[in-house]
């Protein structure tokens, strides 16, 4: 991930990562490191296809690293509060989206929701059959994980893939707005991981 990120980047992936050590503990940061592997990994996924449609990011700047760890490191610092559901539900969510849109536009050409036409891989606020099953095996991951990290039941590693998939396809219809000019990739992320951990906050 290091070679990834510029140098900003990196600087407040480290301020992250050491508030959600601080106010969260070993746990909070193990889930954050796994998001950021599976991330990592599904972003080289693919990679000749990815670069032949023109649609492989490579480097990562602050402004990634802002969209996809603020929310989770706010849920972070008011876990003490709050408990620890919003933050494994806002990390569940931008996995999601995550798997979403690296693996999703490997299927060809998906579907907008935006007039529901056909639209090139990578348009903001189009959907796929694979994205759609990708987004939900990103958000079980995080479930999955959550029951070694944090010792949650199964139903609630349910909940939280749910949770994960519910933020991902919220973002997937604010792209549309996206689309129209309307807010950027940054901002739909942000909301993303809002939705999630705003669902986490039900799940007990």
């Amino acid at each position: 991930m290091v070679a990834m990120l510029d140098k900003p980047g990196l600087a407040l992936s480290v301020l992250f990562g050491a508030a959600v050590l601080v106010f969260g503990g070993a746990p909070y940061l193990a889930l954050m490191l796994f998001f950021l592997m599976l991330a990592i990994f599904v972003t080289k996924y693919g990679y000749y296809e990815k670069k032949e449609m023109g649609i492989y990011e490579h480097d990562r700047s602050w402004e990634n690293v802002l969209s996809n760890g603020l929310v989770p490191a706010f849920c972070a610092v008011l876990s003490p509060v709050v408990g620890p559901m919003p933050y494994i539900a806002s990390v569940a969510a931008v996995t999601s989206d995550k798997f979403a849109s690296e693996l999703g536009v490997l299927s060809g050409e998906p579907l907008s929701l935006d007039g529901f036409k056909r639209v090139k891989p990578g348009t903001s606020g189009a959907v796929s059959t694979l994205g759609f099953v990708m987004s939900l095996c990103g958000a079980a991951l995080i479930g999955i994980s959550a029951i070694f990290l944090f010792g949650v039941s199964p139903t609630a590693a349910l909940l939280i893939t749910l949770a994960g998939f519910a933020g991902s396809v919220i973002d997937s219809i604010f792209g549309i707005l996206e689309e129209r000019g309307l807010g950027t990739k940054g901002t739909t992320n942000i909301i993303c991981s809002i939705a999630g951990a705003v669902i986490g906050l039900y799940i007990t």
